[in-house]
């Protein structure tokens, strides 16, 4: 019985096949067959694979001739993946590899026999014929080259100009390698170097150093394995190959212990990564990625950044490259090939021990006399008056759920966080983050139902209004805390201190999504509240000067009251945090953490006063047809909109 092999597309090859001999005539064009119990194997190189060609093998007894004229096979026959068809004793199997076996990944129990693990696996017996890739996830070089060390003995640091040099002198070593792949010794200095000769089959390069050994990485998700890691992309092999008309080649070398530079800059790990390649690449548009996990930062800030070679000393600059910072990994994007570095700034120090010690006092006090207030306005409610309470009552209500929720997250986030759970603590932070953007949130909704009462002049008839202001109130934050969940934004974070007593919590480790997220959404909140209040207080003064009331301008302590009040419930005592910052920095936080962890204990003084749930009978707006104003009922009867007959200007 013979068997044929048939490239029909792009290249024609026949390789006769019988149970004794394996002719080699198509090994050059890097596939060929085997058996293997009782199967019929065809091996095809990653090159190939990806070629857009069509292979058959027939089967069958005189079956010599070629498959077009054995068993009329058509070339639009090959427009499947796999094609299969019989007249008489011959038989013909067609697969398109690149289309059979482009998702498969390295199968280690079909290629643990295979001692080049370089070859995708076709079993054109089975039935369906099924592909198997053999392309370890990850290999060593092929070959070693050794090369003098770039530091003397009376050195303490790897001098930058003999680096310089040394990258400079690559392509010499290439044309001294006789495999694809080389791992590179320069003492301490550890590296490696692959080469692609033709363009056709250029594909992108990932390598993993780890305990001062590079690999050759296939599978990206094997990349997560190594401490450190640099992807070379696509394109920058086919600029060099452009610009030189040559074979093109990488080198990625790890430096230990570099010099410094002027700054005298703190370098992570004093830790330098080379790329070479041969010619001068810069604008990339398929970035050059160097990965650094597992980095205990301690509260310092990283910047990827890159030196070009030029001068006796480093003078790092962080023009062409991207810094991502995700927990504790690093990620360097960078468009250019040179010399790169993590430089890490200290720590910023935020607070001196004595003041963290009296904030920590004064935000536990008034988070826990908050919670117990909270506790007795929401027991008066659920339990007492929840029939009688009119729409702005309602909205109040929820309001303290989503205060209290945030004052006993925020008193029991440093005890998780000193578990040093990690699933725990992100759990922490979500719902910690989730109760503070629901509180934002009920407070641009107070300041919308106070616009709506404004401008309606008498009840607010809309229907299932409350249904759909606590969508908006609790949805809303949920879907953004569920975003910033999935990527993994939530985690440990340290307040660091003068005296280095440092502080664990559980928060959002990404500074970047911090001040977006949460500064950003309550400065939208911040912005219509603020009008609101203004809008509400010209009302109040209005309304009092129609009746004559000439003290109400005057700042008694009742009105006084009144206006702060309205200001703790429409949330401006947040503001304080735009605040924090230069010599302001620490009295902000003083009175930022009086007037918010207070906040629940000051709006149920407020809630006591002006919503007449104790002592009083309370109107339900959405029935009664009349407006107490609830919330801001500061003993004045309601009126008609007083904006609402006044000329347009």
């Amino acid at each position: 019985m013979l068997f044929f092999i048939l490239a029909v597309l792009r290249d024609t090859c026949f390789v006769s096949f019988n149970r004794e001999n394996v002719s080699s005539e198509c090994r050059e064009n890097n596939f060929w067959m085997q058996t293997r119990k009782m199967s019929t194997l065809l091996y095809m190189s990653k090159q190939r694979v990806s070629d857009n060609m069509v292979l058959c093998v027939i089967t069958g007894n005189n079956c010599s001739a070629t498959p077009s004229s054995t068993l009329n096979l058509k070339e639009s026959d090959t427009n499947y993946m796999v094609f299969h068809k019989s007249t008489g004793n011959c038989s013909v199997t067609c697969v398109r590899p690149k289309e059979k076996c482009k998702t498969k990944k390295f199968d280690e129990v079909q290629c643990k026999d295979i001692r080049d693990g370089e070859h995708f696996i076709i079993n054109m017996t089975l039935s369906p014929v099924n592909c198997y890739n053999c392309y370890n996830a990850t290999k060593e070089p092929k070959q070693k080259i050794s090369s003098p060390s770039l530091r003397n003995t009376d050195e303490d640091h790897i001098n930058p100009v003999k680096a310089s040099q040394a990258m400079k002198k690559m392509s010499s070593l290439v044309s001294e390698m006789n495999e694809t792949s080389a791992s590179v010794s320069m003492g301490e200095v550890k590296g490696i170097l692959v080469k692609q000769e033709d363009p056709m089959y250029f594909e992108q390069f990932s390598f993993g150093y780890t305990n001062s050994t590079i690999n050759i990485v296939q599978n990206l998700e094997k990349l997560n394995g190594f401490s450190r890691s640099v992807t070379v992309s696509k394109e920058a092999f086919e600029k060099v190959y452009n610009s030189t008309n040559d074979t093109s080649f990488a080198g990625v070398f790890w430096f230990p212990n570099f010099a410094k530079d002027l700054k005298n800059s703190t370098v992570l790990n004093n830790e330098v990564v080379a790329i070479e390649m041969g010619a001068f690449i810069t604008n990339l548009t398929e970035k050059i990625y160097l990965n650094y996990r597992n980095i205990n930062k301690e509260g310092a800030s990283a910047s990827c950044q890159s030196w070009g070679g030029e001068g006796s000393q480093p003078n790092w600059t962080t023009d062409g490259c991207l810094t991502i910072e995700q927990g504790q990994n690093i990620t360097c994007e960078c468009t250019h090939l040179t010399f790169f570095a993590v430089l890490m700034s200290p720590p910023n120090i935020t607070i001196s021990d004595e003041d963290l010690s009296y904030l920590t006092y004064i935000t536990s006090a008034g988070c826990g006399l908050s919670m117990f207030f909270q506790s007795v306005a929401l027991f008066i409610h659920f339990l007492i008056r929840k029939n009688k309470a009119s729409d702005a009552t309602r909205i109040l209500i929820q309001l303290f759920i989503a205060m209290f929720l945030l004052n006993f997250t925020f008193l029991t986030n440093a005890h998780i966080a000193n578990l040093r759970n990690t699933v725990g603590c992100q759990l922490m932070a979500t719902i910690m983050h989730f109760s503070m953007l629901s509180t934002f949130t009920w407070f641009g909704v107070m300041a919308l139902h106070l616009c709506l009462q404004m401008y309606m002049a008498k009840s607010i008839i809309i229907s299932h209004y409350i249904l759909k202001v606590c969508i908006v109130g609790w949805v809303l934050p949920c879907v953004v805390v569920a975003v910033l969940f999935s990527l993994g934004k939530y985690g440990e974070q340290v307040i660091h201190t003068s005296g280095g007593k440092d502080v664990m919590m559980c928060w959002i480790g990404d500074h970047n999504v911090h001040y977006i997220v949460n500064i950003g959404y309550y400065a939208v909140v911040f912005v219509f509240t603020f009008i609101t209040f203004i809008v509400v207080l010209r009302w109040m003064v209005y309304l009092k000067s129609t009746e004559t009331d000439t003290d109400w301008l005057g700042l008694s302590a009742k009105k006084m009251v009144a206006i702060f009040g309205l200001s703790c419930l429409l949330g401006i005592t947040w503001s304080f945090a735009f605040f924090a910052s230069g010599p302001l920095r620490v009295p902000s936080y003083y009175i930022f953490s009086i007037l918010n962890s207070f906040q629940g204990f000051f709006l149920f003084l407020y809630y006591y006063k002006t919503s007449r749930v104790i002592g009083a009978t309370v109107e339900d707006s959405s029935g009664s047809g009349k407006s107490s104003f609830s919330t801001i009922n500061m003993n004045f009867k309601p009126h008609i909109n007083p904006y609402a007959n006044q000329k347009q200007h």
